[in-house]
């Protein structure tokens, strides 16, 4: 799945770090230090790459439970 180019919110450019972003969190890392250290600071950006469709069917799995 494709990342959006830039943030819709702030227009920061976003998508030359989305395959570092996969591989550093698929070896084991975790994503809020692979995010910083990348650079990825702004909350709405942070949000482009945690509600990347790839990723929403991780969290699917997961009832909710009222």
């Amino acid at each position: 799945m494709l990342m959006p180019v830039r943030c819709i919110t702030c227009g920061k450019p976003l998508a030359h770090l989305w395959e570092e972003y996969k591989k550093r969190v698929e070896a084991g890392e975790a994503p809020g230090k692979v995010l910083d250290d990348l650079g990825v600071k702004d909350m709405c950006c942070r949000a482009m790459f945690l509600g990347n469709v790839e990723l929403l069917r991780e969290v699917a799995v997961h009832k909710r439970t009222s």
